[in-house]
């Protein structure tokens, strides 16, 4: 899908050493490794938003013994490598929007629990005919968390008419979109 977007694939090991910054957001472990660090530009930065603190391989760089840790800040650490590199980590190589950016902003979290309560409603609504396991939250309900914080944007949304909405095959109150659709 990037490759399509016109952006450039490549793999890590490609592009180490000429990248500045480097976000892992795989959800999976070892993603960049020590040796990889050892490799990057003076100054490249590494951080983590997508797991705990084993996509970056914060282990394996404290267990080189000549690479110097140097804490800038809270949560901005500075690793100096023996041949006078440095590589810049954020958060430990935990999360970086908790670590750094003290949280999510209270909108995130007021579309989050916005939709923590929504589905637990529909879930009890629902109980007697859902089967046990894990279920994508009704796409009505996905926009209705959306339509619930428009004002806070100061966005308004046109309301379709009935003929529009039958011309679209979709009711005037949504969803808008088919259950598969992610916004």
């Amino acid at each position: 899908q990037a490759a399509m977007n016109g952006f450039e694939v490549n793999t890590l090991e490609q592009v180490v050493d000429v990248g500045d910054i480097f976000i892992t957001a795989t959800g999976n472990k070892d993603i960049i490794l020590a040796e990889h660090m050892a490799r990057m530009k003076h100054q490249a930065i590494v951080g983590n938003i997508g797991h705990f603190d084993n996509e970056i391989d914060m282990a394996g760089l404290e267990r080189m013994s000549d690479v110097q840790r140097v804490n800038i800040k809270p949560q901005v650490d500075e690793y100096v490598f023996p041949d006078g590199h440095s590589v810049i980590v954020l958060s430990e190589g935990r999360l970086l929007n908790l670590g750094n950016a003290t949280g999510h902003p209270s909108f995130v979290m007021s579309c989050s629990f916005t939709n923590q309560v929504l589905a637990q409603i529909d879930l009890h609504r629902s109980a007697d005919f859902l089967d046990l396991g894990v279920h994508t939250l009704p796409k009505k309900l996905d926009e209705e968390v959306a339509r619930l914080h428009l004002d806070a944007l100061g966005a308004k949304l046109t309301r379709l008419s009935e003929e529009q909405a039958a011309y679209l095959g979709i009711p005037a109150e949504g969803p808008f979109k088919p259950d598969h659709y992610r916004y």
